[in-house]
């Protein structure tokens, strides 16, 4: 099932990836009045639809939006709450990059009329179309674990101090899954032998937050990947000729590689319960 905008592909494991930031489009109306189009695509999640395309060999449902997060973010509260009070964010609709970079012309930001209406054509399809396949894939398991797919740049001073750890796991400080669910994820990363943390800069966003309910068998973690583990981060400084960096498969390889056993430890894990 596709629209213009919202991709979804449908498995039977128990397993659904989501893909809320990979988006670049971004309607003529909106990106005129924007300062930069190259601005407002600069802080996407590059490539990431690319990085997890085996996931439906593995039975796994996916829900993706082209849209831009410019647009719309899909993983932040809908009443436009912060995910992280004190700390550096973007917004439901961001008017700023994540290096503090104006991104509409002055005078030309989205109003909470706009806000309404971008949340109304965008947000809630996304996350009717995720209700839907929890509900779905939770009747045929009696339990489901939802992955969120991110990633970033390795160096965002704004948002972290230094280099971020490669795999950046979020279970909501340990509320949004079981701890087996998590130990089995980060077991998976570790031996890779690369950096990683669960529950550091990055919890998990909306989605983990609003979704994981483990007691209701709806197990959610969130994966942000540093962009580095797959492709060329920018150094020594982002500009439009070196971001963002094109995706080649052989660097990406490894990285797949260690993905694909994350994934099938969330399968084995939700495949564990016993059939409603």
């Amino acid at each position: 099932m596709s629209s213009d905008w919202l991709e979804v592909w449908r498995g039977d494991a128990p397993l659904i990836v989501s893909i809320p930031h990979s988006g670049s489009f971004i309607p003529e109306d909106i990106e005129k009045r924007l300062v930069s189009p190259w601005l407002a695509r600069k802080d996407a999640d590059w490539w990431i639809e690319r990085l997890y395309n085996f996931a439906d060999d593995l039975g796994a449902t996916t829900v993706r939006t082209a849209v831009s997060r410019t647009v719309i973010d899909v993983n932040r509260d809908p009443s436009g709450a912060s995910l992280y009070p004190g700390m550096a964010t973007t917004a439901l609709c961001p008017t700023d990059t994540f290096d503090g970079e104006r991104l509409y012309a002055e005078g030309f930001e989205p109003d909470e009329a706009e806000i309404a209406a971008r949340r109304e054509r965008w947000f809630i399809p996304y996350h009717a179309a995720l209700r839907a396949e929890i509900d779905r894939l939770l009747a045929l398991h009696g339990k489901v674990v939802l992955y969120d797919a991110h990633s970033i740049r390795s160096r965002a001073p704004r948002l972290f101090p230094g280099e971020l750890p490669v795999f950046n796991i979020g279970t909501n400080s340990g509320q949004s899954c079981d701890r087996a669910l998590a130990a089995a994820v980060e077991a998976a990363c570790e031996s890779s032998g690369l950096p990683m943390v669960t529950n550091g800069r990055f919890k998990g966003g909306w989605i983990t937050r609003h979704y994981g309910k483990p007691e209701r068998g709806i197990h959610a973690v969130q994966m942000e990947l540093a962009c580095r583990g797959y492709i060329d981060d920018p150094s020594p400084r982002i500009t439009p000729q070196s971001w963002p960096s094109p995706y080649r498969p052989q660097k990406a390889a490894p990285m797949r590689s260690v993905l694909g056993d994350v994934l099938k430890a969330c399968v084995d894990f939700a495949s564990s319960a016993p059939p409603p």
